[in-house]
């Protein structure tokens, strides 16, 4: 059975709802579960409902769309619709996944939702796991999931959330959390933090310089002044 994505709108305008139920009703894996006009019916729809994205508008009275994020930090994956450009940086601060200026476009939709749905990715990691070998599991779309540490090349902060990047999945795995709680799950002396933002697993750097490590992927990853004292210790190989 194909998973089905629970949508909120939150919007003054009633146009923007009517515009947004019809991008919805083009995507058989959307539903469009609720509709708020305020902040305030927002707040007590989030904590009376079980949803998977919500439609945020910025401009809004009473509680605007960046102090509800903030009021809320653990809400569903969050799709900024807004007709100001002005708080993008906020709206990204506080882990919106993408921000569509109005009037929004089914291609621009249709990409919000691909990135919204990367966020739900987890349950097409593959159980391949011998047993002496260690993993690390987690929770995703309501499964335990678990991926071999060895295939983990870096793992990323996203404020309550983190990207885990795996050398066999195209796509980072987004999972709930923080570095810190996740450090005590992958206690190995292969992995090590570089940055505030960045765990590594030192068996997949290739290349260092004093500012920067690059990954077998090709991905170049910061490394924190704090952490620099930490590259002499680094072995590639």
């Amino acid at each position: 059975m194909a998973l089905t994505y629970r949508c909120l709108i939150i919007d003054d305008e009633s146009p923007a709802h009517k515009a947004l139920i019809s991008h919805i009703s083009k995507f058989d894996e959307l539903e469009h579960s609720g509709s708020a006009f305020n902040g305030m019916e927002a707040i007590k729809l989030l904590n009376e409902n079980q949803y998977d994205i919500i439609f945020l508008d910025i401009n809004m009275p009473v509680i605007s769309g960046v102090e509800l994020m903030e009021l809320q930090p653990n809400r569903p994956l969050t799709i900024v619709t807004t007709a100001y450009s002005d708080f993008a940086l906020s709206a990204y601060q506080n882990d919106a996944i993408d921000y569509l200026m109005k009037p929004i476009s089914l291609e621009k939709f249709s990409k919000a939702i691909e990135k919204a749905k990367t966020f739900h990715s987890g349950n097409t990691i593959k159980k391949e796991t011998s047993s002496n070998e260690k993993v690390l599991s987690f929770r995703s779309n309501g499964q335990t999931i678990e991926t071999p540490l060895s295939d983990i090349l870096y793992i990323e902060s996203l404020g309550n959330y983190m990207k885990l990047y795996n050398c066999k999945l195209k796509s980072p795995v987004i999972i709930y959390g923080s570095l810190a709680s996740i450090s005590s799950e992958i206690d190995c002396s292969n992995f090590v933090q570089v940055h505030r933002s960045f765990i590594v697993n030192t068996n997949k750097i290739t290349a260092v310089t004093f500012k920067n490590l690059t990954m077998s992927n090709g991905d170049v990853i910061p490394v924190g002044r704090k952490y620099q004292i930490l590259l002499g210790n680094l072995s590639i190989r």
